[in-house]
């Protein structure tokens, strides 16, 4: 079991480079993209009940799929015409720049470290899912304190008087304290874990983390991926 964990992460590593498709967008007929559809439909249900503008997105450890969830639920929410922003919140190891392509010069760490630049102008569209994305802007050194300031809650708030939905992408919950802070401030946590990647121990150790600071954890959705783009045992409860 272990080795089988061990040949699997390194794998991931080798492939942690190339973009991530957007499979919700270009195959929106596909299972995959039901699955999609159908975290959606959950994720609103949630929403009939309590105040869910704000959502961060992360898992346990490392290459559990986070960031490409977040991303594709992002998507399907756009396509029912929603004003969407996908936030890189990971300011360590970000990737949604590379997921759409997009300059990363500019982004969150910017924003809280520049007096003069405005939260719209470290904002970028993208046309083909018809969502805007906050990249995470260059590496900082000290995220967490970034991440905990003043500067951040002003910047939460203002995005949520221009989009219906913010979604944010966390770095790994056991290994660094960015997203218990981070959860302090938002509506919802989703935690994402993926099938012979995921340690047990470590997935529960995260729970407790989110736990300890109070964070309303909404649910899990289970990556049980088969190949890059099958998320067919992909479920949201």
């Amino acid at each position: 079991m272990f080795d089988k964990r061990r040949k699997k992460l390194k794998q991931m590593s080798r492939n942690q480079k190339k973009p991530t498709s957007m499979i919700a967008a270009t195959k929106p007929n596909s299972r995959v993209a039901e699955q999609f559809k159908t975290i959606r439909t959950n994720i609103q249900f949630s929403m009939a009940t309590k105040n869910l503008q704000t959502i961060l997105f992360s898992s346990s450890g490392p290459f559990e799929g986070k960031s490409t969830i977040c991303t594709n639920v992002a998507s399907v929410f756009a396509d029912q015409g929603k004003r969407v922003l996908v936030v890189d919140a990971d300011m360590r190891l970000p990737s949604i720049a590379k997921i759409f392509h997009l300059e990363n010069k500019v982004g969150l760490s910017t924003l809280m470290t520049s007096k003069h630049l405005k939260v719209k102008e470290a904002i970028q569209h993208v046309e083909s899912v018809h969502l805007d994305v906050l990249p995470s802007g260059i590496v900082p050194p000290n995220p967490s304190e970034l991440l905990a300031s003043e500067r951040m809650d002003e910047i939460i708030q203002e995005l949520k008087q221009e989009y219906d939905l913010v979604l944010f992408d966390l770095p790994p919950i056991v290994s660094v304290t960015d997203a218990q802070i981070l959860a302090t401030k938002i509506d919802g946590v989703i935690l994402v874990i993926r099938k012979d990647i995921a340690d047990v121990e470590d997935v529960y150790k995260a729970k407790e983390l989110l736990e300890l600071v109070n964070a309303n954890v909404l649910g899990a959705i289970f990556n049980g991926e088969t190949n890059n783009y099958d998320y067919s045992n992909s479920y949201y409860r």
